[in-house]
């Protein structure tokens, strides 16, 4: 297997650094403004539906179990933040995809110093919308087969079905990323998992990491856009010479 854990999980780190530059700044608050739009707007309405419910399972609770209430609301908490890392990520990239493309765009430019043929500016990316849309749901049937696997192998392995679940949250967090960069060079999707295979370590490094931060509430607000620009790096230094 082609590539290193490290440096794949490395591009994030870097990409995380990179928001910043005031080259990038201006296209890095667009998704990053929708970004924390939806989760704060899914996260209000989806507490809001489940507080009263919550509080009608603790009232019909015999008082010498009232205990149970400090411990069923840090789970209620818990199983939001992890919700909110991949649900609500979902959604934020599918409303937000034609935005990363163009932050993958202008973090190219300032990587290589090249110009990417690429939409100019809100307008031009708002006009590929439907491109963007169709990109997204090709993912989603290519990663609909896989989590079907994983999830009939996490009844037949139940040991290694953490572990199972995870590589594939690092697969598709390698795949929905990349997927940017490359989309904007017109890449195929099919060559797109193909350079990803010949690196697997350095997706999976790469993948792991935003999978892992992705599930941390407030972290996922800007995981995303630190991720299409580590992704970026990924492609610009690695993905694109692999043979």
């Amino acid at each position: 297997m082609g590539g290193n854990i490290a440096d794949g999980a490395g591009y994030l780190v870097r990409g995380v650094k990179m928001l910043k530059h005031p080259k990038l700044l201006p296209f890095v608050l667009i998704p990053l403004t929708i970004n924390i739009i939806i989760f704060a707007s899914l996260l209000y309405y989806t507490l809001s539906a489940i507080t009263g419910t919550i509080d009608s399972w603790i009232g019909a609770i015999p008082d010498w179990l009232s205990f149970l209430s400090w411990i069923v609301w840090p789970l209620v908490y818990l199983l939001m933040g992890l919700v909110s890392g991949y649900f609500f990520t979902a959604v934020a990239l599918l409303i937000a995809s034609p935005f990363n493309g163009l932050l993958a765009e202008k973090a190219e430019e300032l990587i290589t110093g090249e110009p990417v043929q690429g939409p100019e500016g809100i307008m031009g990316a708002l006009a590929l919308f439907p491109r963007a849309l169709a990109r997204e749901f090709r993912k989603f049937l290519y990663y609909l087969p896989l989590l079907l696997a994983v999830f009939v192998a996490s009844w037949l392995l139940t040991v290694l079905a953490p572990l199972l679940w995870f590589v594939l949250g690092a697969w598709m967090m390698a795949v929905q990323y990349v997927d940017y960069p490359m989309d904007n060079h017109m890449t195929s999707f099919a060559e797109l998992k193909q350079v990803l295979r010949e690196r697997r370590l350095s997706s999976l490094g790469f993948g792991g990491l935003v999978a892992l931060t992705a599930s941390i509430p407030v972290v996922n607000f800007v995981i995303v856009p630190a991720a299409v620009v580590g992704a970026t790096l990924f492609w610009c230094e690695e993905l694109r010479f692999s043979d």
